[in-house]
């Protein structure tokens, strides 16, 4: 934090940081960084594993964790760029960008990675390269709810933190003393596709999926782990939300997670949480089935690719 400080280029991400770290923040602890390549897929896999493993939450990412009777580390999922956290410093303030605000060190970590000339890509070479972080201290909250009386009446997600008043944005943000920690798992969902999921596009996903998912396991040691995702890829990327919660229930339960707690935001997006549950239950309970017979099935379903939200 003191050597590469974060590069903040808009005045309200500044504002966020000046409330997260005013001066004389004590900043300290150990924060850890692996580049994973892709694992190979598992032969066969068991859909009916993914339903023991998954719980639904309606809402976003609020950072309590759910393995709390027994000794576990959790683990979130950031919705990465291929580039690590480019747009940390930006106006923008979609999934990614929120948890870079609020966890101001993941800012301080690119710059480091820049300095030294690594690499700091979630993807390369057309192949997945995820990146898990340990020990990021959260600290702040930002609200990006609607609430007119605090001066955001059509909330702060996504370019409408940009247009944004400093001021609204002072509102909304309240600092965590002392912070918390979180463990991240950075990955890119694929972008730019169109019409009808082929297999190769699916099989990309889970391979994605499967690799983040299971370096959280190796990196945790021993302990169970919990997994907090949501419509990873559904925003800007333009993903089918069915589809891609779908193919995170399976990686999970491929990689040996104890939890998947799925994040649906609202109703709407609860609503697509439960169509991707049907979707397992369609196939055999009893038995593990063969990867390309898994995925032909799923192509067969016949998903489509939505169009981003521009955020």
């Amino acid at each position: 934090m003191s050597e590469h400080p974060p590069v903040l280029r808009h005045p309200n991400k500044r504002v966020v940081y000046e409330i997260a770290c005013p001066p004389g923040c004590v900043h300290g602890g150990r924060l850890t960084y692996t580049r994973w390549r892709a694992m190979p897929l598992p032969e066969r896999a068991a859909p009916a594993e993914a339903l023991r493993l998954v719980e639904r939450r309606e809402d976003v990412y609020d950072y309590a964790l759910v393995l709390v009777a027994e000794a576990a580390v959790e683990w979130h999922v950031n919705f990465a760029d291929p580039h690590l956290f480019f747009a940390y410093g930006s106006g923008l303030f979609a999934q990614d960008e929120i948890q870079a605000a609020e966890h101001p060190s993941l800012g301080t970590l690119r710059e480091a990675l820049a300095a030294s000339g690594a690499s700091a890509l979630t993807a390369e070479g057309g192949r997945p390269t995820p990146v898990l972080v340990m020990g990021a201290k959260r600290r702040c909250r930002v609200a990006t709810d609607r609430d007119e009386g605090q001066g955001r009446p059509r909330g702060l997600y996504g370019n409408l933190f940009t247009a944004a008043s400093e001021d609204a944005v002072r509102r909304a943000v309240k600092r965590i003393d002392p912070p918390t920690v979180t463990n991240l798992i950075a990955m890119a969902a694929p972008t730019g596709g169109f019409g009808r999921y082929g297999a190769e596009e699916i099989e990309s996903v889970l391979t994605t999926a499967f690799t983040g998912f299971r370096a959280a396991v190796l990196e945790s040691g021993g302990a169970s782990v919990a997994v907090h995702t949501g419509f990873w890829g559904c925003g800007a990327f333009g993903g089918n939300r069915v589809l891609m919660a779908l193919l995170q229930f399976l990686a999970a339960g491929m990689a040996q997670v104890r939890r998947l707690v799925f994040h649906t935001f609202d109703a709407s997006g609860t609503a697509a949480f439960d169509s991707a549950l049907r979707r397992i239950e369609d196939f055999p309970s009893d038995r593990t089935l063969a990867l390309p017979y898994l995925v032909d099935r799923i192509v067969a379903m016949e998903f489509e690719w939505s169009v981003g939200d521009g955020n």
